[in-house]
């Protein structure tokens, strides 16, 4: 197969982006979409977060891959389609390309077009004879697959990391019934769960030492700035994050120091001192509820995790 990576799809422009950031701005829980987080400069950050020793997500996902990976190319089967939902570095996709007997071709998808382009680049000359086709897009919204002429045995939909807890459990649900609606019946969904632990681990997790999530969690602001023309002073918030017991999830907020006033799109958004925008839930599942979660339109087939139960990789087949 030749290999492909100029094939950018590119998705639909947001008329109403502004009208959205200004009415999560207004509510009485002030919010902005995690998505927002991955400029180039998030996506960077949030490789760095990766690497830290209290984030402890990143390191046990790859090991259970490794340990596993044998059983895991045997589930998942040859001449596989593989669909990448945010695919970041390609780190972590870079194992199932090296362990799996055949790939039909590789599809990632990402928000960041830069960051996707230059992992796809690298990955290009990696994999020479491998179909590569990056989708520049929100994959939290509806999308469709570039049309090609590749024989594959089915599409399996790659999700890692534990990102899907960043939706809320009616999202998460809504959003993989879409995916499994995309990518057929039979169709496989291998996907990382953040299992329930205890929260002293979960907090350490998203206050590094180092405040690299902080950083993390601040770029969003600058993100808004740069690329939506609105005027937060950075240095008037800081980072917030902790684990909210009844609704089993960690939470980033971002705290203003003092009583300001941002301006968005020509509107005026005013702040207490004190008050947050929420920018990001991490929910944490255990197999069980999760697997309920999906079972309308997914069924779990099998499961790998670390001896610490602290992370699971799942294999689904959509019904």
């Amino acid at each position: 197969m030749q290999n492909n990576t100029e094939d950018i799809i590119n998705p639909d422009s947001s008329e109403g982006i502004l009208n959205e950031i200004i009415h999560s701005l207004s509510k009485s829980q002030k919010e902005l979409s995690c998505k927002f987080f991955y400029d180039e400069h998030g996506s960077k950050l949030f490789e760095q977060i990766s690497e830290l020793e209290e984030y402890y997500l990143t390191r046990t996902e790859i090991s259970i891959l490794n340990n596993n990976i044998k059983h895991i190319s045997g589930v998942v089967g040859e001449e596989a389609l593989i669909l990448e939902l945010g695919s970041g570095s390609s780190r972590k996709i870079r194992i199932l390309l090296d362990n799996f007997k055949s790939v039909a071709a590789y599809i990632p998808v990402d928000i960041s077009r830069d960051f996707l382009l230059h992992s796809a680049g690298k990955l290009s000359k990696d994999y020479s004879d491998l179909q590569i086709i990056p989708v520049v897009a929100d994959y939290t919204r509806p999308f469709t697959i570039p049309e090609f002429e590749i024989p594959y045995s089915k599409i399996v939909a790659y999700y890692p990391g534990s990102t899907i807890g960043n939706f809320t459990r009616d999202q998460a649900q809504y959003f993989l019934e879409n995916i499994a609606g995309l990518c057929g019946t039979k169709s496989g969904l291998l996907i990382g769960i953040d299992l329930k632990k205890d929260s002293g681990i979960l907090e350490k997790a998203y206050n590094d030492g180092k405040g690299i999530t902080a950083e993390f969690n601040l770029n969003i602001l600058k993100n808004m700035n740069s690329s939506f023309g609105t005027n937060f002073e950075i240095n008037k918030w800081k980072h917030l994050a902790f684990y909210n017991e009844e609704h089993g999830r960690v939470e980033m907020h971002l705290q203003s120091l003092e009583e300001q006033s941002v301006r968005v799109n020509g509107t005026s958004i005013l702040f207490k001192k004190d008050e947050t925008i929420h920018t990001e839930n991490s929910y944490k599942y255990s197999i069980e509820e999760f697997e309920e979660m999906i079972e309308a339109f997914y069924s779990l087939k099998n499961v790998w995790s670390d001896a610490g139960n602290k992370f699971a990789i799942c294999y689904f087949e959509a019904k």
